[in-house]
């Protein structure tokens, strides 16, 4: 079956791709969830103005994220932690617990967002990068200290 997506999708394709789908995942996913929809010759002509207004809502979003990570830039949040002997701390440090820092600075940035290369498992001074879009990633600076 032949459709027209009408957002990203990782492992499917972009925006106003046609492709061909089994029915079954067409039918049952992407046309309920609106990922989707069916390939007709009056679908591809509504084809044309959906993409005008994805790009103008993808500029839009592009900006908002750009002017956000400007504001993020010049943030540090300051986590802190239990710690044993030899200042080894209990866990790690978690996308929510600085997900919950920015949000006591002002920032209500969502946890999926949050990107730590490798666990933070003692104390110290880390950078952590966030994705506030495919094209604007900010790094942030991020200070685990005692309890």
């Amino acid at each position: 079956m032949k459709v027209i997506l009408r957002r990203n999708h990782e492992k499917l394709g972009k925006v106003g791709q046609i492709i061909d789908v089994k029915d079954g995942f067409a039918r049952n996913f992407l046309i309920p969830r609106q990922i989707a929809y069916y390939a007709t010759p009056g679908s591809i002509n509504a084809l044309e103005e959906e993409k005008k207004l994805f790009e103008k809502k993808q500029a839009k979003e592009f900006q908002a994220a750009k002017k956000l990570g400007t504001d993020l830039e010049t943030v540090s949040v300051t986590i802190p932690v239990k710690v044993g002997e030899e200042d080894k701390i209990f866990g790690s440090v978690t996308n929510q617990m600085i997900a919950d820092a920015l949000k006591a600075k002002g920032f209500d940035i969502d946890k999926r967002k949050i990107e730590i290369e490798e666990p933070i498992k003692a104390l110290g001074i880390y950078t952590v990068n966030i994705k506030l879009h495919h094209d604007v990633t900010v790094p942030v600076k991020t200070w685990v200290v005692r309890e």
